[in-house]
């Protein structure tokens, strides 16, 4: 007899006790007066036997045969072994014939004994971490790839900062992609709106570290070390402290801001008719001073933690790509394709075989560097032996010496080459447009006037000629 069945035995017992009323027991059963009238005239004609419901003992029609349980676990242990759940079942309505769920393959092979062969960790626990007391203390970055102007424009990769304490969105741009220069651009923003933070959170992506298996360079291995990606070299020049995620979940605030975003903002943007990316970054701004207007909560402490900006430090100087190059003798530079002349100074000093340091900037201009002090200099146009050794050394690139789009890198290394990449000014497509260039047509080719083909009798070919001059010897 089941609990329930118990439980109405001792309610029918009172009743027929005339110590609970007929409503009281039904009230206490959960049944109706006229189901529990019916339950006591059966149990006084059949006993216990009325009170067990009559499916009790019965096997369902729907259960699976035992044959065919066994024969589940027959193929599970010999012909399939070694298979998960999902593939052994559809092998076995493949091959077998045998339609079953899964959930039940899965319950017949675990009342059999046969694990899983691919071992699942549990869910680890994880507990909510309580904002920091002091706006500026933390500050999380991250980067969202969305379609965020739908079919209307290109696929966009907006940046953002988020202060930990507040909620409020410090910065933001929309990029073509994840890059150092988007990067750039909001802690630029960030910097000279509200502050510097002491530290900032986001997660392992290459534009704050090298990764153990990125190999090294020459240089690097001769210092020992890996040479540090641009960004975190600006991070470490303003003292900000970079803290990295182990997990998205770590860093949910700026998660489920790029989630509201991708409602809300996406939404605006198809409202306000924004098709390209310079109409979505110039949208941002008013949607940004909204939206911290009504989410932004104020800090538990008052009292900011943000440092204001050193007096004197030119932001150009930190947010930009810097390289380390030796001056050659005729004073010029190289970055990349391009060949940077320096000027000569008051003092009339030369540079040559001098380690300076390049500076390249956000606008693209371009600053040299020597023990601090500037070098006046200028970009040399491109000459077409350079173009030559150029195309040259990658014969898909045919392009004119004007039409060759500039390079530039994204999440290089301190005095890495800038190669390959491309410059703030340009795009991935002029890239794409680059790198799928045909060779240029050379079937078009005729030998010179003095060529020993010209020379070859009327009618008759190199090979007839050749030929004679053999039965001749």
């Amino acid at each position: 007899m089941t609990h329930r069945a118990e439980q109405c035995l001792k309610v029918l017992h009172a009743l027929d006790r005339r110590e609970l009323l007929m409503a009281e027991a039904a009230e206490l059963l959960g049944r109706s007066v006229r189901q529990v009238r019916r339950l006591r005239a059966a149990l006084q004609t059949r006993g216990l036997a009325a009170l067990v419901h009559g499916n009790h003992g019965r096997l369902p029609v729907n259960r699976i045969p035992n044959n065919i349980r066994a024969l589940v676990v027959r193929l599970a242990r010999k012909l399939y072994v070694g298979l998960n759940d999902h593939h052994f079942h559809e092998l076995l309505v493949e091959r077998e014939g045998l339609v079953l769920s899964r959930p039940s393959i899965r319950r017949i092979l675990r009342a059999a004994g046969l694990p899983s062969p691919r071992r699942r960790r549990p869910p680890r626990h994880r507990r909510r971490r309580q904002r920091m007391p002091h706006a500026g203390l933390l500050v999380q970055l991250d980067g969202s790839t969305h379609a965020w102007l739908d079919q209307r424009g290109p696929r966009l990769t907006l940046i953002a900062a988020i202060d930990d304490a507040t909620g409020e969105v410090l910065a933001a741009t929309f990029r073509e992609e994840e890059d150092a220069h988007g990067y750039f651009q909001v802690l630029h923003t960030l910097a000279h709106t509200k502050g510097i933070p002491i530290a900032v959170y986001s997660d392992r992506h290459g534009i704050f570290h090298r990764s153990k298996t990125t190999r090294l360079t020459l240089e690097e291995q001769l210092v020992g070390e890996p040479a540090s990606t641009q960004v975190a070299r600006a991070l470490a020049e303003l003292a900000i402290q970079w803290i990295p995620a182990q997990s998205p979940q770590a860093k949910g605030r700026i998660e489920r801001l790029f989630g509201t975003f991708q409602d809300r903002l996406r939404a605006e943007l198809r409202l306000a008719r924004v098709v390209d990316r310079a109409g979505a970054n110039a949208f941002l701004p008013g949607f940004l001073r909204r939206y911290n207007a009504r989410f932004a909560q104020p800090p538990t402490h008052p009292t900011s933690a943000y440092r204001p900006w050193p007096t004197g430090l030119d932001p150009h100087t930190i947010f930009c790509f810097k390289y380390r190059r030796t001056v050659r003798n005729d004073h010029t530079v190289p970055l990349g394709a391009e060949q940077i002349q320096l000027l000569p100074d008051p003092q009339q000093r030369g540079y040559a075989n001098a380690v300076v340091e390049v500076h390249e900037r956000l606008d693209g201009r371009i600053a040299i560097f020597y023990q601090g002090t500037r070098i006046p200099c200028r970009p040399l146009p491109p000459t077409p032996s350079t173009a030559r050794v150029r195309a040259r050394r990658n014969p898909r690139m045919h392009l004119a010496p004007t039409d060759v789009p500039r390079i530039h890198l994204r999440r290089w290394s301190v005095g890495a080459p800038p190669s390959r990449q491309t410059r703030p000014g340009g795009t991935d497509k002029t890239k794409r447009a680059t790198s799928n260039a045909h060779p240029p047509n050379r079937a078009g080719r005729s030998p010179g006037p003095d060529h020993p083909r010209r020379h070859l009798p009327v009618g008759k070919t190199k090979s007839t000629s050749l030929g004679a001059r053999g039965q001749n010897r």
